[in-house]
């Protein structure tokens, strides 16, 4: 589909031939068209490329929560061997896939993308340490990225911090969050599950 946008702009931009008789104004009239025919191809192929990219992240996200499931514990050491070895592939793939949408800032911009990653760097530096409270930052930290009225306080200082970056850098600090609190919560069912089986042990021995 973004290939056939692509061509379609093409073959708009193909059709802009010039006449002799054009005025310099006409003709200056057919360049700015030729551009702005441009810069719609320029804004689907960044989209597409945008899109590639949140695909990618996807993937390598899947593969993530597939290798940490509790599920890959509950299989033979054969089973898992091979299954970790295809997930290992498939990660190495995914890597290989190198898609950078560039961004441009300005001076602002750029100290306040510095601003935002480092604070959600720092909470997750302290994830190990503290998942509950960590989970609690992260939640307000995206509370500060939604236009919807957000289930928790927000991060006043935080929310002022994003709305001084670029849109596109908005988006991706709201997916990177996005990412962190479903893998907190992946690791929590882990944990859930893992504390449920060592509860049940006593009693499938036989024990009281």
């Amino acid at each position: 589909m973004a290939q056939a946008k692509i061509q379609a702009k093409i073959n708009d931009v193909s059709s802009g031939k010039f006449n002799r008789s054009m005025s310099m104004a006409d003709r200056a009239g057919q360049l700015l068209s030729n551009l702005d025919q441009l810069e719609l191809r320029v804004e689907a192929l960044r989209e597409t490329a945008s899109a590639m990219e949140q695909e990618r992240e996807c993937i390598l996200e899947m593969i993530q929560s597939l290798q940490n499931s509790q599920e890959m514990h509950n299989i033979s050491a054969g089973e898992k061997e091979e299954l970790t070895l295809t997930a290992d592939r498939l990660m190495g793939r995914t890597l290989s896939v190198e898609i950078n949408v560039g961004t441009i800032r300005s001076g602002q911009q750029e100290e306040a993308l510095r601003q935002a990653t480092s604070i959600i760097d720092e909470i997750v530096k302290k994830l190990l340490v503290d998942m509950t409270e960590s989970k609690q930052r992260l939640l307000a930290l995206h509370s500060a990225c939604v236009t919807e009225a957000p289930p928790v306080p927000i991060d006043q200082k935080f929310q002022a911090i994003v709305i001084s970056c670029a849109l596109e850098d908005q988006k991706k600090i709201k997916r990177r969050l996005e990412t962190l609190l479903r893998n907190v919560g992946n690791a929590e069912k882990n944990i859930k599950i893992m504390d449920h089986q060592k509860l049940e042990e006593p009693k499938t021995n036989g024990s009281q």
